[in-house]
């Protein structure tokens, strides 16, 4: 989608907004991450990267006296005069906890037409949302002179997803569609927000997709529920260990201690997070090398801990990185909130059309649903284009 075809549906949508305000173009990524996963609300490091599928957005200020935004995909336009949260369209509620983000800051947005417009697989572990939030904050900003820094932007766009949208998530998706840079993935301690980029080159070795097509709402899932059984287990043991300030601190086999009162779905969830610690610094390490065979390894590892340990695998995915490793692909683990969406894997060059058409029959057989396969590249992060 260009710049020509954001503007005419502008028009056609919003045909008497007073023309003479100017049209602006922001785009914003999708994501993947290479290890961390469910470590961010944690205090863990992270390891994303931003890739090559994108939420586009063309907005201009009006003079109507209202709010006015178009999905393209849905075909639905919401107006409103003021913010209020819609459980009819869920989707407007990312761009509405943004707005109100900004009122909070004593930055008041001016009414706006907006037309979004995307092509970031929706309900696939992609961070689709999390780009739309970003895109309209970084655009906001930008139309108003707000120059709001990178970093300000997520933390902004976090606190709109958990305090208005009611996703009680981390700073990873935010935070990597605001900062990316092409080529690279961001080593990111998300107690601290400090960051480190690291190039993405392991020669004669390519990073790919498959979708389940097991759509998931972190909303409706059981999301919110491991962040609190996360937080329950750290308080417990901070009554017994004060010095730590995070849960990604504690040493795996300290879980065990009888008199932190861990039940056991706490063990388990902490076993995930404690466990990544050592999964995340091994993988940093074979990145940086270029050691492939063995970041395959660690893919793996983090699955199974996912699957097991986390619970937020589901019989699908399960089933596509089972049958990657039959079929001896380096490494495969799923990605995002869980409970349904793509599956990472790392292969050799050369090998994903054929290994895909075997995964694919397989599972259709197994499911009555057909994967699909996507590639990628490592892109940059929100912009005006």
């Amino acid at each position: 989608m260009d710049q020509k075809e954001l503007s005419r549906i502008l028009d056609n949508v919003f045909p008497n907004s007073g023309h003479k305000e100017k049209v602006r173009f922001f785009s914003a990524p999708g994501r993947i991450n290479i290890i961390g996963e469910h470590v961010d609300y944690a205090g863990g490091i992270v390891l994303p990267a931003a890739i090559d599928v994108f939420i586009k957005i063309a907005i201009r200020k009006n003079q109507a006296g209202k709010f006015r935004i178009h999905s393209v995909s849905s075909g639905e336009t919401i107006e409103s005069e003021s913010v209020s949260y819609d459980s009819e369209h869920s989707w407007v509620n990312y761009a509405y906890g943004v707005i109100e983000e900004f009122r909070k800051l004593r930055h008041i947005a001016v009414f706006f037409d907006l037309v979004i417009w995307g092509n970031i697989p929706q309900g696939a572990g992609l961070s689709s949302s999390a780009a739309f939030e970003v895109a309209v904050a970084f655009a906001l900003s930008e139309i108003h002179g707000w120059k709001f820094s990178r970093e300000e932007i997520a933390l902004l766009c976090q606190r709109a997803e958990n305090n208005f949208v009611g996703v009680n998530c981390g700073i990873m998706d935010q935070f990597i569609i605001s900062t990316a840079k092409k080529d690279s993935c961001i080593a990111l301690n998300t107690q601290s927000l400090k960051y480190e980029f690291y190039e993405m080159l392991l020669e004669g070795y390519e990073f790919y997709l498959i979708d389940s097509k097991v759509k998931h709402s972190l909303k409706d899932s059981a999301y919110n529920d491991r962040r609190n059984e996360v937080e329950s287990a750290f308080q417990k043991i901070k009554k017994h260990r004060p010095e730590f300030t995070t849960l990604y601190q504690v040493e795996p086999e300290d879980l065990e201690n009888p008199s932190w009162n861990l039940n056991e779905i706490e063990k388990k969830r902490a076993r995930h997070v404690t466990q990544e610690r050592y999964r995340t610094g091994w993988m940093i390490q074979n990145l940086k090398i270029g050691n492939a065979k063995e970041v395959g390894k660690i893919l793996f590892e983090c699955h199974k801990s996912l699957s097991n340990n986390y619970e937020v695998s589901c019989e699908e995915t399960d089933f596509i990185v089972e049958e990657l490793e039959k079929e001896n692909a380096l490494g495969a683990r799923m990605i995002g909130g869980g409970f349904g969406g793509c599956v990472l894997i790392l292969d050799i060059n050369g090998r994903k059309d054929i290994l895909f058409e075997k995964i694919k029959n397989r599972y259709s057989a197994k499911f009555g649903n057909e994967p699909k396969l996507y590639t990628f590249r490592i892109s940059d992060g929100v912009k005006e284009f």
